[in-house]
């Protein structure tokens, strides 16, 4: 098994590719045919992965999180980081802080239009840390 750890500094709320950073991990392991475990360790963050080709789609995503969970509404009690607190917790928890993706051929597996994001929801710009392990066969079958 490989272990990396990648620390990201986003800009701010949106979705931001991490492909890139994926593909460079898995090429550094070695690893051939396997798997790919993503973690996380946020709670006010989240990973997806989806349509990387046209940016309306991260738009019209951040939109839809921005409708359900919006900055500010008085209902919520926990806003001790500001009025993005609970917002950014919610989004969280309606998403996922882990993936798994296959590894083929030396690089993950994904569909033509398939990216990995770090989906930041949080107004202000964050340090993140995101736990890889990935295991596998370093040989082609």
């Amino acid at each position: 098994m490989y272990r990396d750890t990648l620390e990201i500094q986003t800009p701010g709320r949106g979705l931001h590719d991490i492909t890139g950073a994926v593909r460079k991990s898995i090429a550094r392991s070695g690893v051939r045919s396997g798997l790919c475990h993503l973690f996380l360790r946020h709670t006010s963050a989240s990973l997806l992965i989806t349509e990387n080709a046209d940016p309306s789609v991260r738009h019209d995503l951040e939109y839809f999180f921005y409708r359900i969970a919006p900055d500010g509404d008085s209902v919520y009690t926990h806003n001790a980081e500001g009025p993005d607190d609970m917002p950014s917790h919610i989004r969280a928890a309606l998403t996922r802080v882990s993936e798994t993706v296959i590894v083929e051929d030396g690089a993950p597996l994904l569909g033509t239009w398939q990216g990995i994001f770090l989906f930041e929801h949080r107004r202000a710009g964050q340090r993140r840390i995101l736990e890889l392990r990935i295991h596998g066969d370093a040989k082609e079958k």
